[in-house]
């Protein structure tokens, strides 16, 4: 709901209520129609003052695509207004939130569920390139749900739109870079097929729990692209590198993400002889992670317990600030509960929460030796949290390879 942070636009119609998301020109809100109806609608609010000439043009070519397209899995347009601040596009509201969410929730979709949502989305999008229309950034957060139950597919977010027949070629860089095709990502000449690329990948990360080209750089992701190796491969290469090089944390993560991408691929693998090689290797990088996983501990254990004579000196400097003390009791706390062995959310919430206070303290502290150990104090807590954060993963990942190397082989035909 509105918190005293911001406060949305007024619109004479509606009342506008939560914030949904926000992006770089725009904020949505779930919002009432004042009428006797009192329908609730998503209202985007596009600052006039935040567009260049080329985010007006998708504006408007947006505009102009909902306002002449109706169909059961794309999000509809309602109506548009503006004033002396913003354009307002109001639209159908989808109560599911996005399909990124309802992956992440579930961390991987059963294959019926994924088939299900795969076919109202070529729905979509056949009924997009019969009207010579194609989306150009075709993602899951750009995929709505109608409901959380039982919910339908709605295609939303036509920023990047655009008329093209299925012969026109186009240049122009447009999309997310995860989801881009690969003529996309090597700046070649493409056509209204990238939409199908971006289909792929969204069902590869629907039943794979992420995109198949995670990357840091553009160009990392162009390299992934280009190579002919399997993409699950990528990661054992780089933790068999990183355990040679002796860099056993490094090493541990690799085979913990590893581990995601192939206990959802040892479900669903229906073949028994491929089956039997993917269970072999989910045994044996869970056995390699278990013996990486006691060496890392021990040497974070010990460097994390060290004395840390500059932590009591500034409680010694907070005692005239109580809410400084307040925090640093509360962070305090959270290294107790880490240290007596409960590495869990609990601690983990106590940690985010020690931070978002001494975040604000420090944002408001004045130069001196205070603020100088206040600052060393949350760079510390927050290699703490991410440390306790990655140990949380990497047991939930072992946690998956031992439940998937305990169920009986059997085909997974059934399924189908």
């Amino acid at each position: 709901m509105a918190g005293s942070g911001w406060a949305p636009p007024r619109l004479d119609e509606f009342i506008l209520t939560e914030r949904l998301g926000t992006g770089t020109y725009a904020t949505v809100y779930k919002a009432y129609r004042k009428r006797d109806t009192r329908e609730v609608v998503a209202i985007k609010c596009v600052s006039k003052r935040s567009l260049n000439r080329a985010s007006v043009e998708n504006l408007l070519t947006e505009i102009e695509i909902l306002k002449t397209i109706r169909h059961p899995h794309i999000v509809e347009l309602k109506d548009f207004q503006w004033d002396s601040d913003h354009i307002y596009l109001i639209m159908e509201f989808c109560a599911g939130g996005d399909l990124s969410r309802f992956i992440r929730m579930r961390r991987i979709l059963p294959e019926k569920v994924a088939r299900v949502f795969l076919q109202q989305l070529a729905c979509a999008l056949k009924f997009l390139h019969d009207h010579n229309i194609s989306h150009l950034d075709l993602k899951p957060q750009n995929i709505l749900l109608s409901a959380p139950e039982h919910p339908q597919l709605k295609l939303a977010d036509f920023g990047f739109a655009q008329y093209m027949s299925p012969w026109d070629e186009k240049h122009v860089l447009r999309g997310s870079p995860l989801y881009m095709a690969p003529e996309m990502v090597c700046r070649q000449q493409y056509d209204a097929r990238v939409d199908l690329w971006s289909v792929g990948v969204i069902l590869y990360e629907a039943l794979f729990g992420r995109p198949p080209f995670a990357s840091r750089s553009f160009t990392e992701l162009e390299e992934k692209i280009r190579s002919d190796r399997a993409v699950e491969t990528d990661l054992v290469v780089e933790a068999v590198k990183k355990d040679q090089e002796g860099d056993a944390s490094a090493a541990l993560s690799l085979y913990c993400k590893a581990l995601e991408y192939f206990v959802p691929a040892l479900h669903y693998e229906s073949d028994a002889r491929r089956k039997e090689a993917i269970r072999a290797k989910v045994g044996q990088y869970i056995s390699r992670a278990e013996e990486l996983k006691a060496l890392v501990t021990s040497s974070s254990k010990n460097l994390l317990q060290r004395e840390n004579p500059a932590r009591e000196l500034l409680r010694e400097m907070a005692k005239d600030k109580p809410r400084l003390c307040a925090a640093l009791e509360m962070a305090s706390a959270a290294i107790a509960k880490e240290e007596e062995g409960k590495d869990d959310a609990d601690t983990l919430e106590l940690y985010q929460q020690s931070l978002g206070e001494l975040l604000l303290l420090l944002a408001a502290e004045p130069a001196g030796r205070r603020r100088e150990l206040l600052h060393a104090e949350i760079q510390t807590l927050m290699s703490r949290a991410e440390y306790l954060k990655e140990q949380m993963k990497m047991r939930e990942a072992q946690s998956m390879g031992k439940e998937a190397l305990a169920e009986p082989v059997r085909s997974t035909c059934t399924l189908q």
